[in-house]
């Protein structure tokens, strides 16, 4: 009997006008989905990331929060968690999760497929998550990130290996590793470590010097 496909990351979705998906319910259970943390792995991702206190993170692709509310966690009261997605249905689920839990210094921004309109210069961490291939020019999107970034801050991609694998999108829609950095590159970000812990996916670190 054939293995079920499970779509995890963001937007593998029907979507409805605004580009929100069309069943929020479902879309919201698959990101948040408890069997995600056997994959993903996520405090292993952060250990390796290695997050401080009083940080800037920004965080391309949030949904309603899988990483958010970890990230603020780590960052403390005196950091901040930008959030930033493009599906107003994603983010208003999202700011529900951040009030039932009292959590305070996450910023969400409702950003565009071209744009994540972030401010320049402020963030020490940007994060993405499952979410690159959703980009149309993914070289000048990552210029726009790169540029809130503080100088020697670093970008994070994780990403499906563009192979067959349990979860992720059809393997037409991924992104090779060797694509990514070549964008990175573009975008004028430097490859400084590359973590090989998870199964199914790539996990690449650059760094930003101006």
């Amino acid at each position: 009997m054939a293995r079920r496909r499970t779509h995890h990351g963001q937007g593998h979705a029907h979507r409805g006008r605004y580009g929100n998906p069309q069943d929020l319910k479902a879309y919201v259970a698959r990101q948040l989905d408890p069997a995600r943390m056997t994959w993903q792995k996520p405090d292993a991702v952060l250990r390796a990331i290695g997050l401080r206190r009083g940080q800037t993170v920004a965080e391309i692709g949030a949904g309603p929060g899988f990483w958010t509310l970890r990230l603020a966690r780590l960052v403390g009261p005196s950091g901040r968690v930008y959030a930033v997605d493009p599906e107003p249905a994603g983010l208003e689920v999202l700011r529900q999760r951040l009030e039932k839990t009292r959590v305070k210094n996450v910023t969400p921004v409702l950003g565009g497929a071209a744009d994540p309109l972030l401010p320049a210069g402020r963030c020490d961490l940007a994060l993405i998550v499952n979410t690159y291939h959703h980009f149309p020019d993914g070289p000048a999107f990552l210029r726009r990130v790169a540029a809130a970034l503080r100088s020697g801050g670093r970008l994070v991609n994780i990403d499906f290996d563009k192979r067959e694998t349990p979860v992720g999108p059809p393997v037409a829609h991924r992104v090779a590793r060797e694509e990514f950095v070549r964008d990175a590159r573009r975008a004028g970000l430097t490859p400084v470590a590359e973590h090989r812990f998870l199964p199914y996916q790539y996990f690449l670190v650059f760094r930003h010097k101006r």
